[in-house]
């Protein structure tokens, strides 16, 4: 009798429909579209920089523009798609996307590509929380967590592959190639889209009662504040007063505008779901997990630039070995979340995302490519075991109505966290390799032996090889061992900021132990 119940139960439970799925699987091809936009440019940088001849400092306004662009509109979205409905606001920015993408492929100075990067980032931005939405709002409860592993594989398998793509396609057929990938996945997701979603109304009546002072100030916050964390590394901070004038600037409308939305009747940001104990502390983590998300994609590419001198494909297959696993290990995530308290499973692996990073700490000047193996698989299997668990925890005691809301702060959030851990990881490195490299000076000094012999040798070196005055030869010698410091100093300086982002995801993942068990099939509106 109880196996007659146990399967009328199952039966009955509620299962989304084929339509359905191909309508949150077309939004998942614009999540991670718009999220490989943020890291493909970054191994091509250089050869971008010679095609529309700009320096390298400019360089990365490239990337800094698309992250504005991105950043500003995902907390706008819910909005714009209730004022404009939900399928014709998808399926315009599904279209703009791949068009604004093009376009840079035929920008030949940087205003113009920091323009049109920054149009293809406001309509990127648009599909990662319209898909996070799709699955709250389309799939039930117990589907959510396949959904979410769908996302969570979007969300770490683009960062992890867009370095490897963009590096390949610049390397063999040149750096526009990068801005044409996008054309034939949003044609795809358009038309899907368009077969799949249900017509609706628009609402322009809401344009009359829109936070507009939230939306000002938040516009304005967040770019001042995202230009501030892109370039103040470069800027030596708060010693560049382009860069005090802009914290000013973002602190005084992030303020103003945390103060419109904790006041106003109708706020653009529902801040107040941060008070829900799972959703605040989830963002916390989500948000930790986020710096180490993006900073691991940029520390390892510029170590394997800057030290090793790798080239953009090179680096690319080096990275790939961080993405390709998890296509295999994120889907079997829902099932262990059936067997196991999702709390559990985000911290075992969040563990080895944190233990992976500390395998890096033991950097020296034969660490390459194939000494990162390893440490590549195990983060991959950590990153795989993250977003999925946490992304349940965080939305469960969501309703249904607050599934845009939710998910455009949740995503918002992560990504400035992101931002944030870019720029911190950044200024790490040059501190710590200034550190070093003093420290280093003081041990390399003509009163010690060793250092008297290498110079003489090196001289020595550069006499036999073309160089007859001894002068010049000693003076190269000089620069070689001074070259020889630096370097050393900089892997050092490196091994420290893959040991601060273990320590930021160590936090994260005891943090993670605060939330309350989720219920089974946790997932916006699970009480």
């Amino acid at each position: 009798m109880s196996t007659i119940a146990a399967t009328a139960v199952a039966t009955s439970q509620p299962r989304a429909s084929t339509r359905e799925w191909i309508a949150v699987l077309a939004g998942m091809i614009g999540a991670f579209m718009a999220i490989l936009n943020i890291q493909i440019t970054n191994a091509s940088l250089l050869d971008i920089e010679g095609g529309i001849g700009t320096g390298v400092d400019n360089g990365a306004w490239i990337s800094t523009s698309y992250l504005i662009g991105e950043i500003v509109v995902i907390p706008l979205t819910a909005y714009f798609s209730s004022v404009f409905s939900f399928r014709r606001y998808i399926l315009v920015n599904s279209i703009l996307f791949p068009l604004f993408s093009i376009a840079c492929a035929f920008a030949h100075d940087l205003g113009t590509m920091i323009v049109l990067r920054g149009l293809q980032g406001f309509a990127g931005g648009v599909l990662i929380p319209m898909a996070f939405t799709m699955v709250l709002t389309k799939l039930p409860k117990p589907q959510q967590p396949l959904g979410l592993a769908i996302f969570a594989l979007s969300v770490t398998f683009a960062p992890a592959i867009g370095p490897t793509i963009g590096g390949y396609l610049t390397e063999n057929y040149g750096w526009q190639t990068i801005f044409f990938i996008n054309a034939i996945p949003s044609a795809v997701m358009a038309v899907a889209l368009a077969i799949t979603l249900d017509k609706q109304p628009m609402q322009l009546r809401l344009l009359r009662e829109g936070d507009w002072a939230g939306i000002f100030t938040m516009a304005i916050g967040l770019s001042a504040l995202q230009t501030v964390l892109e370039e103040g590394n470069k800027e030596d901070w708060f010693s560049s007063p382009f860069i005090v004038k802009l914290s000013i600037l973002a602190f005084v409308f992030l303020a103003a505008f945390i103060w419109i939305e904790l006041t106003v009747k109708k706020p653009l940001v529902k801040l107040s779901l941060l008070t829900q104990r799972n959703f605040g502390i989830g963002v916390a983590v989500n948000v930790l997990v986020g710096v180490a998300l993006f900073g691991t994609v940029y520390i390892l590419p510029q170590y394997l630039g800057q030290v090793q001198r790798y080239n953009a494909e090179q680096i690319g297959m080096v990275l790939a070995w961080t993405g390709l696993p998890q296509l295999l290990l994120i889907p079997l995530v829902p099932m262990m979340m059936k067997r196991f308290d999702a709390r559990y499973i985000g911290f075992l692996g969040i563990s080895i995302f944190a233990i992976s990073c500390f395998m890096n700490v033991t950097l020296s000047a034969d660490t390459a490519g194939d000494q990162f193996w390893i440490p590549n698989i195990v983060r991959a299997i950590g990153q795989a075991l993250v977003l999925t668990p946490i992304t349940a925890i965080t939305t469960a005691g969501i309703a249904a109505t607050d599934a845009a809301a939710a998910s455009g702060l949740t995503n918002m959030l992560r990504n400035l966290g992101g931002a944030v851990g870019t720029a911190t990881l950044g200024t790490v490195l040059t501190k710590r390799e200034q550190f070093h490299s003093n420290i280093i000076g003081q041990s390399v000094t003509l009163s010690r032996d060793e250092v008297r012999d290498r110079l003489a040798q090196t001289t020595g070196y550069f006499m036999q090889h073309g160089i007859s005055d001894p002068a010049l030869a000693g003076q190269k010698a000089v620069v070689a061992l001074a070259q020889i410091v630096r370097r050393q100093a900089l892997i050092l300086g490196f091994a420290d900021t893959f040991a601060v982002i273990g320590v930021v995801l160590a936090i994260a993942a005891v943090a993670l132990l605060l939330t309350q068990k989720p219920r089974a099939g946790g997932g916006a509106g699970a009480h």
